[in-house]
């Protein structure tokens, strides 16, 4: 029997306690089906080791004796600039993170963090290093090994296991006689999966796109069911309607919850007839095509408040594909930065620059209510003004909203290293309070970022919060 290691490059890790390396390994192997591990206890091996053993990452501990991490950080950002490094240590220290980046880490973590962190930052440096070494392969590849139908997802870009489990669950109802609702934030890219349901059904008609968003119950009627020759005023021809226009192939109604009531019922009489009249006819026409919807709402709230009919509810819900947002997938943001960067390179006819290592760190503590079209759009803006061959970081910043003031309180201000204080003395729980306000506020409400800012574990600046509220 031939036994397939994953990676096909093993994954080095080092750290002087032995204990640790069998417990991380295991974790690697149970959660995330990676097998092909070399441990190393002896920091004076590594260089050795990552020569002759064409290695694709390495996790570092940062303190060790003989080489320390960030002695090794530098001796392998010399001998091999092209292989990851992840920095392991048992501090949870801003400046040391910092530091560690400067020198070429492509990632830090502190060794109590939950170890599912740690494997997603461990997946993602993998996405990274394959995709540099063959292109779009390794996503590929990871797609082909559950999904049926890789090349109906081949245009959404991404590494996550959140949205690969979406795609699977879309893949298995995409050929249903029922229909399918979409949901997800604005931005998420929603009409992608669309496109893959009518791929995946393989369907003798097109693919036809309506945002019923401002549509009035007229323009409703007349955009889907068309009209006949003297419907109406002014109509001096027929016209087809979308759902004739779609024949035997999908039609996707985007937005779904902006529907007038008196458009849910038409709506709601076309799924229960499985027929529809064009304005002006008296013959009815059959629906032949497959029907998807789409909303950024939350149409189970809507129904239960009366903006949208239950009735029509569930005769949409029945499969519901729901589109993780951004902020759920940031190991997915790297990818996305690459494949913008070529995309608003092209359309400016400019070389793709190089990306500041900074950019990560900021992208990553960012909320993205816009999501995916709101990075997009923060790309093409910073690559249109961008007049050097590194990315500048300006527009970025102006864009996350991201402030070099110093922190403003009523309890207290801060220059430097020195904290002046008002005249009246605050207590010690409000200073603690408004600086962890502060940290959040700074990291746009991402715990995790807030609690390194702070120097405490994000389970401690949990446990502040709550004691806040």
């Amino acid at each position: 029997m031939t036994v397939h290691l994953y990676p096909a490059r093993p994954i080095l890790l080092v750290d002087d306690e032995a204990p640790w390396l069998r417990s991380l390994s295991l974790s690697l192997r149970e959660a995330a089906g990676i097998t092909n591990v070399i441990k190393c206890t002896d920091s004076r091996d590594v260089l050795k080791i990552v020569r002759e053993n064409d290695v694709i990452l390495i996790l570092l501990d940062l303190t060790m004796p003989n080489f320390s991490g960030r002695d090794l950080l530098t001796m392998l950002g010399s001998d091999h600039p092209d292989v990851p490094v992840i920095v392991l240590s048992g501090l949870n220290q801003v400046d040391t993170a910092v530091n560690c980046m400067h020198l070429g880490a492509v990632d830090y973590f502190v060794k109590t963090v939950e170890k599912e962190r740690l494997i997603t930052g461990i997946q993602k440096a993998l996405c990274s290093r394959q995709r540099d070494m063959g292109g779009d392969q390794f996503g590929v590849a990871v797609k082909k090994e559950c999904l049926e139908h890789a090349e109906a997802f081949a245009p959404i870009k991404t590494c996550s296991d959140k949205m690969r489990a979406t795609m699977r669950y879309c893949e298995a109802v995409a050929s249903s006689s029922e229909p399918i609702l979409i949901t997800g934030e604005s931005g998420v890219g929603k009409e992608l999966f669309a496109r893959a349901i009518h791929t995946i059904n393989s369907t003798e008609g097109p693919l036809v796109s309506v945002n019923v968003a401002g549509l009035d119950d007229n323009a409703f009627s007349d955009t889907l069911f068309g009209h006949t020759k003297g419907a109406f005023t002014g109509a001096e021809r027929g016209r087809r309607g979308m759902i004739e226009e779609a024949g035997r192939g999908v039609l996707f109604l985007d937005e779904i919850g902006d529907l007038s009531n008196a458009s849910q019922v038409k709506l709601l009489r076309l799924l229960q007839e499985g027929e529809y009249f064009p304005l002006g006819a008296d013959a009815p026409k059959k629906l032949k095509a497959k029907l998807v919807f789409a909303t950024h709402q939350e149409l189970a709230i809507n129904k239960e408040t009366g903006l949208f009919r239950s009735d029509l509810y569930y005769r949409i819900s029945t499969h519901q594909v729901r589109i993780p947002p951004l902020r759920e997938r940031l190991e997915d943001i790297p990818l996305l930065l690459e494949t913008f960067l070529k995309e608003a390179a092209r359309c400016f006819g400019k070389q793709p620059p190089t990306v500041p290592k900074e950019l990560g760190t900021l992208l990553s503590i960012y909320s993205f209510p816009g999501n995916v079209r709101e990075l997009r759009a923060m790309v093409f803006n910073a690559v249109g003004l961008n007049r050097s061959h590194q990315l500048c970081l300006d527009s970025f910043k102006e864009k996350l909203g991201l402030s070099e003031d110093p922190v403003r309180s009523d309890a207290l201000a801060a220059t430097g290293n020195t904290v002046v204080f008002p005249d009246r003395l605050p207590k010690l729980g409000e200073v603690g309070c408004q600086v962890v306000a502060e940290a959040m506020r700074r990291a746009n409400g991402n715990q995790t970022a807030a609690a390194a800012m702070l120097g405490i574990t994000r389970q401690g600046l949990a446990k502040r919060l709550k004691k806040a509220h």
